[in-house]
C-alpha cells in the first residue's frame, strides 16, 4: 500500500510539471508589436487609437498612444496582421501584412503629416488626371477605388464645363452683335448643360426682353413670356437677390403685368433697404409708361425717403406736383405745396443733370405769372402837376 502511494504521488507530480511545461511553451508562441505616431502638426500624437487586426486568423486588438505618441501591444499570437491608425474617427493609413515573430516587438510607425502631403498630392494628382500607378502602390483597393472614381467625376466635370462654356461665350458674342436667336439657342444649350447656373437664365431672360423690343404682335408677346420664364427660373434658384427682382417686374411692366411688376419692386426694396431709391424709382418709370400718374407720384416720393440723396426722384416728384398746379383768377400758376422745393431740390444735387433745363424753366413758369387783362399801349401815364 505504500509503495502504491508512492507511485501515485509520483505520477502526480510528474502531471504537474508537465502541464507547466505546457503551459511555458504555449507562453512562449506570443509576440508584440509597438510604434509611435506623428500628428499633422509634426508632433508626438497622444490617444491615436492603433487596430491591430489578424488576417491569417480571425483576431482584433487595439491600444491607444501615450503622451510621447508611443504604443505597445504585447501577448500577441504570432502570425500576420493588419494595423490601422485611427484619430477624431479617421482611419488615416493602414499597414498591411505585418508579421510578427518572437523576440523584438513588430515596429509599425505613423506620421499623420506626411499622410496628410501625400494624400493632398495624390488628390490633386488625381484632379489633374495625372495619377500614376507608382503613386497607388502601397493604397488599399478602397483608397484606389475611391482616387479613380475622384478621376472620372473630374474628367466628366472638365467636359461639362468645357461644353458650358463654349455655349455660354457663343451666346454673349452673338448677344454683342444683337443676334438675338443665335444667343438665345446658345443660352438655352447652357442651360441644359448645367441647370443650375443662375448667370446662364438671367442671360436668356434678358436676351428676350430685348429682343422682345425688336418685334411686334405675337412675336413680341412670345419672347415677353419667354423673358419672365426664364427670371422665374433665376428667383427659383437664387430668391433673395433685390436685383433680379427688380428686372423681373421691368420685364413683367413690359408685358402689361403691373400689379405683379409692383409687387417685385416691392419684394427689392424690402431686400434691398439701402438700394431701395432705385427700385421705387423704376417702380415710378414703369407707372408713369402706363398712364398711372398716381401710383407714379406715389413711388417717386417712396424714393425719396429711402433716399434722400436721389436727385433724379426729387426732378419726377416735382414734375409729378407741377401737373397738378393751376392757373389763379390773376393769372398766376398755382403749385401745389412741395413744387419748387422739389425741383429745387433737384438742381441742388444735380446741378449739371440731364433734367437741370427743364428744372429751370419749370422753377421759372412758377414764379412769374401770365397776364389776363388787356393794356393799350398808345395809353399814356398821367404827369405829375409841379407845385
Amino acid at each position: 500500500m505504500v509503495a502504491l502511494a508512492r507511485k501515485l504521488a509520483f505520477l502526480s507530480g510528474f502531471s504537474i510539471i508537465f502541464l507547466f511545461l505546457i503551459a511555458g511553451g504555449a507562453l512562449a508562441q506570443t509576440s508584440s508589436l509597438e510604434g509611435h505616431v506623428i500628428g499633422e502638426d509634426g508632433k508626438p500624437l497622444k490617444g491615436a487609437l492603433i487596430h491591430i487586426e489578424r488576417t491569417d486568423v480571425r483576431g482584433h486588438y487595439k491600444v491607444k498612444t501615450d503622451k510621447k505618441g508611443h504604443y505597445f501591444h504585447a501577448g500577441l499570437p504570432l502570425g500576420r496582421y493588419s494595423v490601422s491608425c485611427e484619430f477624431n474617427g479617421k482611419v488615416w493609413d493602414t499597414v498591411q501584412g505585418v508579421r510578427t515573430t518572437l523576440g523584438d516587438p513588430a515596429k509599425v510607425d505613423f506620421n499623420l503629416q506626411e499622410m496628410r502631403k501625400r494624400q493632398q498630392a495624390l488628390q490633386a494628382a488625381a484632379a489633374r488626371g495625372t495619377l500614376t500607378e507608382e503613386q497607388t502602390k502601397g493604397l488599399s483597393e478602397e483608397q484606389k477605388k475611391s482616387l479613380k472614381a475622384q478621376m472620372e467625376k473630374r474628367s466628366k466635370a472638365m467636359k461639362k464645363n468645357k461644353e458650358l462654356n463654349d455655349a455660354f461665350n457663343a451666346a454673349m458674342a452673338a448677344k454683342e452683335a444683337k443676334q438675338w436667336d443665335v444667343a438665345i439657342e446658345n443660352l438655352e444649350k447652357a442651360g441644359a448643360v448645367d441647370p443650375e447656373q443662375i448667370v446662364v437664365w438671367a442671360q436668356l431672360a434678358d436676351t428676350y426682353v430685348q429682343k422682345s423690343g425688336t418685334v411686334t404682335g405675337a412675336a413680341k408677346q412670345e419672347a415677353l413670356t419667354k423673358g419672365i420664364e426664364a427670371y422665374e427660373k433665376v428667383l427659383a434658384l437664387k430668391p433673395e437677390d433685390p436685383a433680379y427682382h427688380n428686372n423681373y417686374a421691368l420685364a413683367l411692366a413690359r408685358a402689361g403685368k403691373m400689379p405683379e411688376a409692383e409687387a417685385e419692386l416691392e419684394k427689392a426694396a424690402q431686400l434691398n433697404p439701402t438700394g431701395a431709391g432705385k427700385y421705387y424709382y423704376n417702380l415710378g418709370a414703369v407707372m408713369i409708361n402706363t398712364g398711372n400718374q398716381e401710383a407714379a407720384g406715389m413711388a417717386f416720393k417712396k424714393a425719396i425717403e429711402a433716399d434722400p440723396n436721389y436727385a433724379n426722384a426729387y426732378f419726377q416728384y416735382g414734375m409729378y406736383l407741377l401737373a397738378k398746379a393751376k392757373l389763379g383768377e390773376d393769372g398766376s400758376i398755382k403749385p401745389v405745396p412741395g413744387t419748387v422745393e422739389a425741383l429745387q431740390k433737384y438742381l441742388e444735387l444735380d446741378p449739371n443733370g440731364p433734367f437741370a433745363p427743364s428744372a429751370q424753366g419749370a422753377i421759372q413758369s412758377l414764379q412769374g405769372s401770365v397776364s389776363t387783362s388787356y393794356t393799350n399801349p398808345d395809353s399814356r401815364k398821367k404827369k405829375k402837376k409841379k407845385k
